[in-house]
């Protein structure tokens, strides 16, 4: 028997759950007048064009087009079906969730990633039931992490657990408590051989590794066995929810972190990872072992422009990592190094010094790229002119990296007295550099074939003059956003009495026998007559809210607006006009412009029936209609002052 979130729940998680807060644990907002703005999280940018709006529930960017309300951002972010978004929201503002038994026409099959996202969960209660009770796993597990000194709420808070050393130990269990087979080979939890379901993590302490809304996606196992032969750690293959290169381990832990420090320390293993935060200090993530990604940066930039790598003293992977240092620069971050004495890493640091001693070394040790890179390959190159030369060209590539011609500027300048080199040279090669990538962009190949002569030219566009359907969106706009808002008229005797502006448009609809050629605009009018009818009341948020995707898509669409009038104008003394502070004339005018574009319409067809018709009879019939149509319509042009352009 299955159930469904009943709608009186789904009602307060819309009415409960904050746009600009739910967005802004993924995306780092700054409030711009009633607005809130950032990079867009769904594309690539370096110029924010990411908008909240805390008043109407929605966001939208104005770059890729993509906007929503508050589930529709947990669902395209995260990947969740509706029901998935629904509970995370749910837990997130500690809302019960009431369901309702699913009749057999709303039944359906439960999605496959939310197969693969309740198999990792209950495994992972498995390995800690293992840490915590099996005798192997307190005697191995447990034993290894306290002599780490990770304390139980540590423990806890990481999820850690252990795997038992055998082969079928999680797999039967969990094909036991209903998992199917394919689920559990398609997490990468167990492995599929002659017939039978393999555990892949076996005498292992497990790393869970959740995404950003706490799930989890993947495991870490580290061998507490002194075998050769096996690999110290070991990962979960990628999957359908687990890419290792879009994940950094700890970063559900570490976002607020991040965001309040804006900073985020990157570094190598779980351990680190761990220690660092059992010692409060939390915006650190590790990239898991694998060498840093674009994916991975581009993640911690939704939380900050700056970027502390934290070395242990190992020469080889630090020269490795140079890499990852452009990449960083490449994507507009900012970097500096922190290179811990030889022999320490992280992990082994925080474990033997206080957290003012580790935050102390921290912030003394970090320099930035140039700095670190020139210090460690300067006593290389000492008396090697070639090495040396090689160096500055190395550190000038490096440079050429960073989009921002400033700080590539200030790059050089700090360069040019660190190498002891004239600026203008290293400026000259830099310049090289950057005219040598511009070619390569935008210089075809020159042995490529020279493809056919083909008119691709795109078809004009045909553009109807008499078009009436961004007055219907504008309309449909008025009444979602000001409906039931209260304004003046005034009657024919010159009476002033107030009505809400949906009665003032759909009244004046009805009386002149007008009928909007739009579905959306129809079922707008349809929804306020309905409430009228109800005694209930609508606000934006019935329809960017509503369960019909397609019309909380389109609502959402036309009330999103890219611009925000800056309070700087009221502060100076200069008050500007908006639109709720004149809504008859904008309602007036909004009308009055819709129907002169319908008039126009209707005196086309007529002008085409006259031209095709043989009875003189009819002619004249349409002749009167066409003066009729044409008078008024000359008198709603005189409303609007301008003159009719039929």
């Amino acid at each position: 028997m299955l159930f469904v979130i009943s709608p009186n729940t789904i009602q307060t998680i819309f009415e409960t759950a904050r746009v600009e807060e739910v967005i802004g644990d993924f995306v780092t907002l700054k409030k711009r007048g009633a607005n809130y703005l950032g990079l867009c999280p769904f594309h690539n940018e370096k110029t924010p064009s990411f908008s909240v709006s805390p008043s109407k529930g929605i966001y939208k960017c104005f770059g890729c087009g993509k906007a929503g309300n508050v589930v529709g951002f947990v669902m395209e972010h995260e990947h969740y079906s509706y029901p998935e978004a629904l509970k995370y929201l749910a837990k997130r503002y500690s809302i019960e969730i009431e369901e309702e038994e699913v009749t057999p026409e709303m039944q359906q099959q439960i999605d496959e990633k939310e197969s693969l996202l309740s198999l990792n969960s209950f495994v992972t209660k498995y390995f800690i039931q293992n840490l915590k009770e099996n005798d192997e796993g307190k005697s191995i597990g447990l034993s290894y992490l306290k002599e780490r000194g990770y304390r139980d709420s540590t423990i806890e808070k990481f999820e850690i657990g252990y795997a038992i050393d055998n082969w079928e130990d999680y797999s039967k269990h969990s094909i036991s408590n209903g998992f199917k087979k394919e689920i559990l080979v398609k997490t990468g939890l167990s492995i599929e051989k002659d017939d039978k379901l393999l555990d892949r993590f076996r005498g292992r302490v497990i790393f869970p590794i959740h995404n950003l809304t706490g799930r989890v996606i993947g495991f870490g196992g580290r061998i507490l066995s002194s075998d050769k032969s096996k690999a110290k750690y070991l990962n979960s293959p990628e999957s359908d929810i687990y890419n290792k290169s879009k994940v950094l381990y700890g970063i559900y832990h570490a976002r607020n972190a991040i965001v309040k420090q804006n900073n985020c320390f990157l570094v190598e293993g779980y351990t680190d990872v761990i220690s660092l935060h059992q010692a409060d200090i939390q915006n650190v993530v590790a990239s898991s072992g694998t060498s840093l990604t674009v994916d991975q940066i581009k993640l911690i930039s939704r939380y900050t422009q700056n970027i502390t790598i934290l070395f242990d003293g190992d020469p080889a992977g630090i020269k490795a990592s140079f890499r990852g240092i452009d990449l960083i620069l490449e994507q507009g971050l900012n970097v500096k190094i922190v290179l811990f004495p030889e022999g320490e890493d992280p992990d082994s640091y925080v474990r033997n010094h206080t957290t003012s001693e580790t935050e102390l070394f921290i912030n003394d040790s970090a320099v930035d790229f140039i700095k670190f890179k020139t210090g460690l390959l300067k006593e290389e190159t000492e008396g090697d002119p070639a090495a040396r030369s090689q160096l500055i060209k190395d550190i000038i590539l490096t440079i050429s990296k960073i989009p921002d011609g400033i700080s590539r500027s200030v790059y050089i300048k700090e360069c040019s007295v660190l190498l002891e080199v004239r600026e203008q040279t290293l400026m000259n090669e830099l310049n090289k550099l950057l005219r040598l990538k511009f070619r390569k962009k935008n210089t075809p190949y020159a042995d490529a074939p020279i493809p056919d002569i083909i008119d691709n030219a795109p078809k004009q566009i045909e553009i109807d003059p008499l078009d009436v359907s961004f007055l219907e969106n504008d309309l449909s706009r008025l009444l979602m956003q000001f409906g039931n808002v209260e304004m003046n008229v005034k009657d024919e005797e010159g009476n002033e009495h107030k009505i809400l502006i949906s009665d003032f448009i759909i009244d004046d609809l009805e009386n002149d026998g007008l009928t909007p050629d739009d579905n959306f605009f129809r079922l707008i009018i349809n929804e306020f007559k309905e409430s009228k009818k109800n005694n209930s009341v609508l606000t934006t948020s019935n329809f960017t809210n509503n369960t019909d995707a397609e019309l909380s898509a389109k609502s959402i669409e036309l009330l999103a607006t890219p611009y925000e009038l800056s309070n700087n104008w009221e502060r100076n003394k200069i008050f500007v006009k908006k639109e709720e502070d004149d809504l008859f004339n904008l309602a007036l005018s909004s009308l009055m412009s819709y129907k002169s574009r319908l008039i126009s319409k209707k005196l086309k067809n007529i002008t085409e029936q006259m031209r095709n018709n043989p009875d003189d009879a009819e002619i004249f019939l349409l002749q009167q209609e066409f003066f009729e149509l044409k008078k008024l319509a000359n008198l709603i042009d005189g409303e609007l002052n301008r003159p009719f352009n039929y």
